[in-house]
């Protein structure tokens, strides 16, 4: 199951296809690999998506495909190492690398402050849409501090509450 719904994909489809021709390009895909800090060259990527654009199924289906590797990568590893983070063969997952990220100022936490920031850089934010990213934090914050921990952020993107 997506951690994001049709919806936000849809949106997150609509944002990257600057061009508004209806698909993505290697191009406007690696733009957002590029944000979340994902390197890859433009051959990399097109061998790895198979062809040279997107339509948004294909979207669908590479979104898809990327979690359920992250899900598969977090059970056949063991699940959490001693430290809290989930184990890979680098020694950091990508899930930890994606807490990073949102953790601006490194503290462990994930603040509402921290999490709006990161929607804005990513083009995901929209002051109409009466959003409120304190809001959203509650939803997975089962401790009750008011910001997500990595347990609480492994369960958000895993789309699971304790």
């Amino acid at each position: 199951m997506s951690v994001l719904s049709k919806n936000d994909l849809r949106r997150i489809f609509d944002r990257l296809d600057k061009n508004g021709d209806g698909l993505l390009s290697l191009d406007e895909l690696n733009w957002l690999l590029e944000i979340i800090e994902v390197r890859f060259s433009l051959q990399e990527l097109e061998s790895l998506v198979g062809k040279p654009c997107l339509g948004f199924d294909e979207f669908m289906f590479f979104y898809d495909s990327i979690s359920n590797r992250n899900t598969k990568m977090e059970s056949e590893d063991g699940g959490d190492d001693e430290d809290g983070v989930i184990g890979d063969v680098d020694g950091e997952s990508d899930l930890a690398k994606a807490f990073k990220l949102f953790d601006l100022d490194g503290d462990g936490f994930i603040s509402s402050e921290e999490l709006q920031s990161v929607l804005v850089r990513l083009g995901l934010w929209d002051e109409r849409s009466g959003k409120d990213c304190t809001n959203m934090i509650c939803f997975y914050d089962t401790n009750l501090d008011g910001m997500i921990d990595f347990d609480e952020f492994k369960n958000m993107m895993f789309h699971t509450v304790s």
